[in-house]
């Protein structure tokens, strides 16, 4: 934002108008230690398995393990990484006076159709040299990943990026749940929300458990990808991420979803939705047919059809070898 290269208005002037430190602007970031990045590595694999352990049990882990690593250094690397440790907090009701926090409003409610809940969440991917930090958007009662964006930076555009496609290419939810960041927060994320009319539910602070499904979502990517990869690029872990996304949403199986995939669950049940999402965009290239009359007794009974498919093999028992959500 700041141009040191405009001879009209100097740095000085710009960064009072932008109320920013010039040292800020001179400064030029160092790039991550290689042993920070394998420290945060090994951070984030165990924060993925024991969400409760905080920087002193990390530490005390790692160096059971042979690392050399202290509780401060741990600390440091958690909040570079964007994570925190699930505890009881005191003084939870205090919010940020300049933030408006929503309540959370799924509750003890019960998610009995697609468009009834959206989520969306960040989580860090790690890479040989660095680190990326991805955001997805979720259909709660069909686990379809609706849209996904990689960034590099925690800024506010790739998560608005991600939640128009989302609202381009299926409709809109009636209830869209997110955490508390900042992202989440901003004027152009609640706007785009608000404006379409979608209620907003956050998440209790500290409360990761509220967004269950995208927690169950980064654990599967990370054991199933990520670890098994050692990104060298952006480009790379964006093609490769693309391609996984693709696999868990045609064709991994959920043993939740009575072994369908998320893309077949959610069109199976995407005409039982009375929600007004005329305006999306198509998500395939096949064309649309004019409806015709005796069209609505059809569709009723392909739904029948697969209830009752899906019924008869929750009877029979599935193999014990399927891919488990």
């Amino acid at each position: 934002m700041v141009d040191s290269k405009n001879k009209d208005l100097p740095v000085k002037r710009q960064c009072a108008l932008l109320e920013v430190a010039r040292a800020t602007v001179y400064r030029k970031p160092k790039p991550v230690k290689e042993a920070d990045l394998v420290m945060m590595r090994q951070i984030d694999e165990l924060h993925l398995k024991w969400p409760f352990l905080g920087a002193r049990k990390i530490a005390y882990v790692l160096s059971e393990a042979g690392h050399k690593v202290g509780r401060h250094r741990v600390t440091r690397l958690m909040r570079v990484m964007g994570l925190e440790t699930i505890y009881r907090k005191p003084n939870l009701s205090k919010r940020h006076p300049q933030h408006k926090v929503y309540p959370y409003l799924l509750r003890n409610m019960p998610i009995t159709r697609v468009h009834q809940v959206w989520s969306c969440d960040i989580t860090y991917i790690p890479m040989a040299h660095g680190f990326l930090y991805l955001v997805a958007v979720i259909d709660w009662y069909s686990r379809l990943v609706l849209s996904w964006r990689l960034s590099n930076t925690m800024d506010k555009s790739f998560c608005v990026e991600a939640l128009q496609e989302a609202l381009d290419h299926y409709g809109k939810p009636e209830i869209f749940n997110t955490d508390q960041g900042v992202q989440f927060t901003c004027e152009a994320f609640i706007t785009t929300l608000s404006d379409q009319g979608i209620r907003i539910s956050m998440d209790g602070k500290g409360r990761c458990l509220d967004n269950i499904f995208c927690e169950r979502l980064w654990r599967s990517l990370k054991w199933e990808e990520v670890y098994l990869r050692a990104y060298e690029t952006t480009k790379e872990a964006r093609a490769s991420i693309g391609q996984w996304f693709a696999f868990y949403n045609d064709q991994r199986p959920h043993q939740s979803l009575k072994y369908m995939t998320p893309r077949q669950f959610f069109a199976a049940n995407q005409s039982c939705v009375d929600v007004d999402n005329a305006s999306a965009l198509p998500t395939s290239t096949q064309a649309q047919q004019p409806q015709q009359e005796g069209d609505s007794h059809d569709q009723e009974e392909l739904i029948s059809s697969v209830i009752a498919s899906r019924v008869m093999r929750a009877g029979v028992g599935q193999p014990g070898r399927g891919i488990v959500s």
